[in-house]
């Protein structure tokens, strides 16, 4: 028997017969949302054990909940749901059209429900002070199609507002609702359970093809061409990969997204792609609500972006079920097929409500608009379709959605008094993935300073800085079939010959992309997702800039799926400090250190040979690496040039030799009392100060070699011991050195001897042709004489 409207209708936990009207409350103001104290020092989460009453905190409230926007519609929607009032839209695609079963349609339906009443009690748990998190569909319920078209084992990486393709997907998988918004709820209220994030956030994901999508605009759109060209490289290497040989990578975005680098990055990367005949099966899809946050979109996307579009385009009515069904089928198939991308366009999906519950949509919205959109609900023409095609009826669809508002509490009243992250050592130990140590940690190593014997005998089989690097990368790759090297004129040798003759050797894995550092550090983050370990070349320092968001995708994912999603990779940062060429952008000494990379600086051909084998151990576990090269140091034969002395060309290390990240190397007496902690270029201009020290005040000064720069280790407190003075020579500039926070560091834990000084670069920018600004002998002399 129907339903009527003088059912029962949920408010709160409370409930209120079809007749009533709840009492007229204002709109929740910002401080209301956010609490009046936003943005102060005092604590915004409570940090008591008491559980949590969430159905009484629902009673309390029920008359201010009542008028929230997202609770009036879904109670309006019920109510249409009883009466069975629901129309099909005029002009609507058919079921039979679409090829669209039976079973198909009420898994969509199912989902988008779902979906649809998740945003709402994230938005009452956000309310009620216990949700973080409130971005969600607002009118995109039928994303729900994409879920139910893809496969299980097709990659996806989905924008916050397509849910429901998530959800979908998991229904289809066989996986119970009562699970599935449990662990949405869990996202929401940043529960340690999350199998996302671990309480760290609230993200979409949490199967084995799920992609983490941060909530930097698009910067999943990158990542995702780098999957699809890496699955396709690791099968023609012969090589397993996590994706299957048809898979398709679906990645999605909202309107105002395309307009973002990285989108445009990805984009740009997937046509070239394409035009090349690489194999790309990605699938692009954008849903177009006609406004960013606040800005309208004019018809900007499709009245000029999409014409612009060079791969294969299919677009739907996003209101329309089947119409959607049919494009989303359409796309993923033509990518699966042909291995070429595609873009899938979703049209009419007007946003129903605020962009997150913070947004103040009366400051850019006139109230006719705000309701005309509100209204523009696209459940009501699939409900009906689905009744009309006698798929259901209208009495069991309301108790679906009646049973589903019940669940969705229900998760949102488990996950809200479920552990949360308490501790800050929980949080910094899922930064990075555990660090390699085979060996243990090494002692430092100790090498004679450069005046000592006879200098100008060379010993045989002696190299600079380049031929060992060549060389070791030449051994990586023979030892290692996942092992891939890309960046920009990396095929011909590179700007300094470092790949010189290794992709004649290795064509398939030494390879050039275009020059756009977005997409080619994004690609080595699809590559590592799919089981390859990439080194991604920058071809100068300054050039990171460029690409430095998905630099910082890579440096926080491991954190953000609290180490179940790490994305291991060596970056080579080359084009650094001292030179005379090409000015500041050519000799860029600042860094990007950002917790989640380790960033290594080495000096010498030996000490490179040895770090970069312990950097593609490290990232073939799920750490990110960066090894920065100094311009200067590649073909340095003498430390002192007057004297031809040859100390910096020395013999290749064997195979097998590691230097783990607490080694340091001491030039001179290991018991000086007077040092000078340097790396990278630092070491031979404070070896060259040190004998300056040396020869007018007689005092031995001995040079610590500390080339990792992320924190301070074992082999430099190790040497540090007994120092009464100490200079840590730094060649970034002064202000954004690394060795400001080493000293910090230090200073609080009382290991700095009472004298003790910092000198670095200029903190300016370095002018063409001169040295000027760098980091220079006279400096380091200056400073040791103040430790004296």
């Amino acid at each position: 028997m129907r339903r009527t409207c003088a059912a029962l209708r949920p408010w709160g936990w409370g409930y209120l017969k079809s007749g009533e009207v709840a009492p007229k409350v204002a709109v929740p103001s910002r401080d209301e949302w956010y609490g009046k104290k936003a943005g102060s020092s005092e604590e915004s989460i409570s940090s008591d054990d008491a559980a949590v009453d969430l159905p009484e905190l629902r009673r309390t409230r029920a008359a201010e909940l009542a008028n929230m926007p997202e609770m009036k519609e879904a109670h309006a929607f019920q109510e249409q749901l009883a009466a069975g009032s629901c129309v099909v839209t005029p002009g609507h695609t058919s079921f039979d059209e679409a090829g669209v079963s039976k079973e198909q349609a009420l898994l969509v339906v199912r989902a988008a429900y779902a979906t649809s009443l998740l945003h709402v009690e994230s938005r009452v748990a956000s309310f009620l002070g216990h949700g973080f998190y409130t971005i969600g569909p607002g009118g995109e319920e039928l994303a729900a199609v994409v879920g139910a078209c893809l496969r299980e084992t097709d990659g996806m990486a989905l924008h916050y507002r397509h849910t429901a393709a998530q959800v979908a997907r998991q229904l289809k998988s066989g996986r119970d609702l009562h699970d599935i918004l449990l662990d949405r709820a869990r996202g929401h209220v940043v529960s340690s359970l999350d199998p996302v994030t671990g309480g760290n956030h609230c993200a979409i994901g949490g199967g084995k093809h799920d992609f983490i999508v941060t909530s930097t605009l698009a910067s999943q759109a990158p990542q995702a061409v780098g999957r699809a060209l890496g699955s396709a490289l690791a099968y023609q290497l012969g090589q397993a990969s996590l994706m299957e040989p048809s898979a398709v990578n679906f990645v999605s975005v909202g309107d105002g997204s395309v307009n973002h680098a990285q989108f445009l990055s990805a984009i740009n990367l997937a046509e070239y792609a394409d035009y090349r005949s690489f194999k790309c099966p990605v699938v692009f899809m954008v849903s177009d609500n006609g406004i960013a946050i606040s800005l309208k979109g004019y018809g900007w996307l499709q009245k000029r972006f999409v014409k612009k579009l060079q791969i294969r385009f299919f677009e739907a009515d996003g209101c329309d079920m089947c119409a959607v069904w049919r494009a989303s089928r359409d796309a993923i198939e033509y990518s699966r097929r042909a291995k070429r991308p595609a873009f899938l366009l979703l049209k009419n999906l007007p946003r129903r409500f605020g962009h997150a519950a913070t947004d103040r949509q009366q400051a850019y919205l006139a109230p006719d608009e705000i309701e005309r959109v509100m209204k523009h609900n696209p459940l009501l023409s699939t409900s009906a379709q689905v009744v009309a095609a006698g798929f259901t009826s209208w009495e069991d669809l309301h108790a679906m959605y009646v049973d589903t508002w019940d669940l969705a509490r229900r998760a949102f009243d488990k996950a809200v008094n479920e552990p949360k992250i308490t501790t800050r050592n929980h949080v910094q130990q899922v930064t990075c993935q555990p660090l390699y140590r085979p060996e243990g940690p090494a002692p430092p190593v100790v090498r004679p300073p450069p005046n000592a014997g006879n200098a100008s005998v060379k010993a045989k089989d002696t190299h600079v800085m380049r031929k060992h690097m060549t060389r070791v990368f030449d051994e990586l790759l023979t030892e290692n079939p996942k092992l891939v090297y890309i960046g920009e004129d990396v095929e011909h040798g590179g700007y300094y010959l470092v790949t010189d003759g290794l992709a004649k050797k290795y064509p398939l894995r030494v390879k050039d992309f275009p020059p756009d550092e977005t997409s080619l550090i994004g690609v080595g983050i699809g590559y590592s997702q799919v089981g390859l370990t990439p080194i991604v070349e920058i071809p100068y320092a300054k050039y990171l800039d460029c690409g430095v968001d998905q630099f910082f995708e890579a440096a926080i994912m491991n954190w953000l799926t609290s180490g179940k999603q790490p994305c291991g990779m060596v970056v080579r940062l080359q084009g650094f400090d001292r030179g005379v060429f090409g000015g500041n952008f050519h000799t860029h000494n600042s860094l990007h250190i950002p917790p989640g990379i380790d960033v290594v600086c080495y000096s010498n051909g030996p000490d490179y040979a040895r770090g970069m084998r312990n950097a593609v151990a490290q990232a073939q576990r799920g750490r990110v690496v960066m090894s920065v090269d100094c311009t200067n140091l590649l073909n340095l034969k003498h430390v002192c040039q007057d004297d031809k002395d040859s100390l910096w060309e020395m013999p290749y290390t064997a195979p097998g030799q590691v230097a783990s990240f607490d080694e340091v190397t001491v030039y001179g007496d290991l018991s000086a009392q007077i040092a000078v902690v340097t790396y990278g270029n630092g070491v031979p201009t404070s070896l060259k100060a040190a004998q300056i020290v040396q020869a007018e005040l007689g005092v031995a000064v001995k040079v610590i070699d500390s080339p990792f720069l992320s924190g301070i280790t074992a082999g430099l407190l190790e040497t540090m011991r007994g120092v009464t003075g100490i200079v840590f020579a730094d060649i970034c500039k002064f202000g954004q050195h690394p060795f400001g926070a080493h000293v910090g560091s230090l200073q609080n834990k009382g290991l700095l001897p009472a004298k003790w000084q910092v000198c670095a670069a200029q903190p300016t920018y370095n002018p063409l042709g001169t040295y000027l600004t760098f980091l220079n002998i006279p400096d380091v002399v200056d400073t040791i004489k103040r430790v004296l």
